[in-house]
């Protein structure tokens, strides 16, 4: 074999190497991608079903049903609502009203079986995406609120 081959082998062996260690990386990445939701966008149908995601907001009020380990509460954005359902003890900061962020699947039936729960550890702290979406669902809420009594259609005795 001539050494101009031989230098040609060893560049194509290399390109083929790097390429499958590009290929293997690319999709262990891709496997461990997580990404995040809101109710709204679960509902709109936005969200995977068949991969793990993470879905955040606030836990409504009087949501939170509890049977052992077993847990269901309901996460909001003030505009649509999802309801969560864990097996395991949760961290000691998750409160109802407060926020969460629960990574895992949504089943066939609508709810959201989560295999982590993270609470709120700040008071001061939200992720970027939840803290907009709740600042869209106060937007919309007062607007609805607004619509239904104008001031200029009140008639006064």
């Amino acid at each position: 074999m001539k050494p101009r081959h031989r230098r040609l082998a060893w560049v194509a062996g290399g390109l083929i190497a790097l390429s499958v260690a590009a290929a293997l990386v690319l999709n262990a990445f891709n496997r461990n991608l997580v990404f995040f939701f809101t109710p709204s966008q679960v509902i709109a149908k936005e969200a995977p079903i068949a991969h793990t995601f993470r879905i955040g907001g606030m836990v409504l009020e009087n949501s939170l049903h509890r049977d052992g380990t077993q847990v269901r509460f309901v996460v909001t954005d003030k505009v649509h609502e999802v309801t969560v359902q864990y097996t395991g003890i949760l961290p000691d900061l998750f409160k109802e009203g407060r926020g969460v962020v629960a990574q895992g699947r949504l089943a066939d039936d609508g709810v959201f079986r989560a295999d982590q729960v993270l609470a709120k550890h700040d008071e001061n702290y939200m992720p970027p995406e939840a803290a907009e979406a709740l600042k869209k669902g106060a937007a919309v809420n007062d607007r609805m609120s607004r619509s239904l009594v104008d001031p200029g259609t009140v008639t006064r005795p």
